[in-house]
């Protein structure tokens, strides 16, 4: 006897109505900090231990300043006066000779005596392998005379030795009227206007870092990619309170960038816009005085790699690379900034190599978020760039 389709479909299904069913498992609940998935997938894995191009590493974290940051800013204490030491200097040039980092650039250098005992230990210690940033006195705020007494301070790092100067968060989500209480102060408040003037006229590059990811200013809920992150720092949350929103802070930043044409400004942690390469790049397109560097970012950059290339391609002359590596001393520092050999060779295999689906961050699980990402593979002339030649040039390296 010859079947038809649908006769044979129905005895199918009548067999199957007749089947044992399966036996019923108890079903483990897991916690998702607990929960580590390892990819089945079978994809290429290169090692990349050393840069194609000795490197230039613009962020990084050696010294810290001793007096509080954020919600405990106040103290007696000019800011950056006291600062931690993160590492012995021979133990981080081990490092940066077995990963080609010629430079590092410690941003958090600290002001006055601070400053000095930075650049005692490690730039004039290790001549052209540490350069050492400047920051504001953030304590001295109240003074009438601060915007004259800021650029003083900063003339008087120049000639100490800093080679640029460094604006942490603390400006447009925490410093406040007087210090810790009050409104807060807009990053384009005009009593910054002769910091940013006397820095561009010493060609002092401007490294500013004023907001974080876009999910920071977001509610920590089930919607949240960084949910579990947030979990683990509530206080990294910008949302709510007095917080003003990321778009307000970044149009504030812009207006700096716009009222001085004459400093350049390097916008840390790929213009605090990581997500949106697209108004990263309008920026780009719109202040000819901005930069842009990866510290901390590949995480976001490798999730969308045909993007990210067009966006290194295009704008290969002003990004600079580094990392927002911080020696483990301090503390507070997450996975993807822990300096080491093993986080250089991360940066170096996302860049040069066009592997498939590995962490943005040594394991056990990437702290961003849950995902992986995908190499660039970028050109020699456009790694030759990004790894040196952009922040040679805004350093005056030769």
């Amino acid at each position: 006897m010859k079947w038809t389709r649908r006769e044979w479909i129905a005895c199918v299904a009548a067999m199957g109505a007749c089947r044992r069913p399966p036996e019923e498992t108890t079903r483990t609940a897991l916690a998702l900090e607990d929960f580590e998935p390892r990819s089945m997938l079978t994809v290429p894995e290169t090692s990349v231990e050393r840069a194609m191009f000795p490197a230039i590493d613009i962020h990084t974290h050696v010294t810290w300043s001793a007096v509080p940051l954020g919600p405990d800013l106040g103290d007696d204490t000019p800011f950056g006066e006291r600062v931690d030491f993160l590492g012995e200097p021979e133990e981080l040039l081990s490092v940066m000779n077995r990963k080609n980092v010629d430079v590092m650039v410690n941003l958090t250098g600290g002001v006055g005596d601070g400053l000095e005992a930075t650049l005692e230990r490690f730039d004039r210690a290790h001549p052209g392998r540490f350069l050492s940033f400047t920051e504001p006195s953030w304590n001295a705020i109240e003074r009438d005379d601060f915007p004259q007494f800021q650029a003083e301070q900063i003339e008087k790092a120049h000639e100490l030795g800093a080679r640029g100067l460094k604006l942490t968060k603390i400006l447009g989500l925490y410093l406040r009227e007087n210090v810790t209480t009050g409104p807060l102060l807009s990053v384009d408040d005009s009593r910054f206007d002769p910091m940013w003037e006397t820095a561009g006229g010493l060609g002092l590059p401007v490294a500013i870092h004023v907001a974080d990811p876009d999910a920071f200013f977001l509610p920590t809920d089930r919607n949240n990619e960084r949910y579990e992150e947030l979990s683990n720092h509530p206080d990294w949350s910008f949302y709510g309170q007095d917080f003003p929103t990321k778009e307000a802070i970044l149009e504030a930043r812009n207006r700096v960038f716009e009222r001085h044409p004459g400093t350049q400004f390097i916008s840390l942690h790929v213009g605090n816009r990581s997500e949106d390469l697209d108004y990263v790049s309008a920026c780009l397109d719109r202040y000819p005085n901005m930069h842009v560097e990866l510290g901390a970012r590949i995480g976001e950059l490798g999730r969308q790699p045909r993007r990210a290339k067009r966006f290194f391609e295009e704008y290969q002359d002003r990004i600079l690379f580094g990392t927002d590596a911080i020696p483990p001393p301090l503390g507070n520092e997450t996975p993807q900034q822990i300096f080491s050999d093993e986080l250089y060779e991360i940066y170096y295999r996302f860049l040069e190599t066009e592997d498939e689906y590995f962490d943005y961050a040594p394991a056990p699980v990437p702290p961003q978020g849950r995902w992986r990402i995908h190499g660039l593979g970028l050109d020699e002339s456009v790694l030759k760039k990004v790894y040196r030649d952009n922040a040679a040039r805004l350093l005056g390296i030769t």
